[in-house]
C-alpha cells in the first residue's frame, strides 16, 4: 500500500532533523577543538603527549637509558604521527614551544620530530611503568614544575601513559594530546584531547 504524502512529509521533517542534529554537533566539537588549540597558543593551557606509536609494552630486559638499542623505539608510523602532531601546532599558529621531554628515547625521538623547538629533558616526566612506587613523587614534581611561573609560550610535554594517568586520571592514546590548564592549588583541569596524529 502506498504511503501517504503527509507520511512523505514527516519523514521528510525527520530527516531535515537528524542533518541539522548532525551538523550542529560537528559545528560544536570544532569549536571545542579550536578552543584548546587557542588555550595552548596564549598559554593558559600545556600539552601533555603520550609518546607516539612504539610497538610494545613497557621497557624491554636489559633496558639502559644511555643505550637506544635497549628500549622500545617509534616505529615508522609513530615516527609519521610525531611529525603530523608537529604540523598541526604550526597549522594552529605555534612554531616554536617550550618542549620538555622524559629521558626515554620514544619520546625524545617524538619530542624532536615536533620540531617545535630544542628539547629539554625532564626527568619527572620519565616512565615509572616497571617501578610504580616512584609515581607520586614523580607527579608532585610535574605539578610542581607545572605551577611555576612561566613567559606564556606554548609548553609541550611528551612523556608516557603512566605520567599522564597519573597526572589527571586520563589513559591516553600513543600520540594523543591531553589540554590541561594548571591551577593555582596544584590541580589540573582537563580541558579536553586532541589526537591530530590521526
Amino acid at each position: 500500500m502506498p504511503h501517504s504524502p503527509r507520511f512523505w512529509r514527516g519523514l521528510s521533517t525527520i530527516l531535515a532533523l537528524a542533518w541539522l542534529l548532525g551538523w550542529s554537533t560537528a559545528l560544536h566539537a570544532d569549536e571545542a577543538e579550536e578552543a584548546l588549540w587557542t588555550a595552548l597558543r596564549t598559554g593558559e593551557a600545556v600539552a601533555l603527549i603520550r609518546h607516539a606509536l612504539a610497538p610494545g609494552t613497557g621497557d624491554p630486559a636489559g633496558f639502559k637509558l644511555e643505550d637506544c638499542a635497549t628500549q622500545r623505539n617509534l616505529s615508522a608510523e609513530g615516527r609519521r604521527q610525531a611529525r603530523q602532531i608537529g604540523a598541526a601546532f604550526r597549522e594552529n599558529g605555534m612554531t616554536n614551544a617550550q618542549v620538555r621531554s622524559s629521558r626515554w628515547c620514544r619520546c625524545l625521538e617524538t619530542a624532536r620530530l615536533l620540531d617545535l623547538g630544542p628539547v629539554e629533558p625532564l626527568p619527572s616526566l620519565d616512565s615509572f611503568f616497571n617501578q610504580a612506587g616512584r609515581g607520586p613523587a614523580q607527579t608532585t614534581a610535574l605539578r610542581e614544575w607545572l605551577s611555576r611561573p612561566h613567559d606564556g609560550s606554548p609548553r609541550v610535554l611528551v612523556t608516557h601513559q603512566v605520567n599522564i594517568t597519573g597526572l589527571t586520571g586520563v589513559v591516553p592514546r600513543s600520540g594523543e594530546m591531553i589540554v590541561v590548564q594548571p591551577m593555582a592549588n596544584g590541580d589540573m583541569r582537563v580541558m579536553g584531547r586532541l589526537e591530530p596524529g590521526r
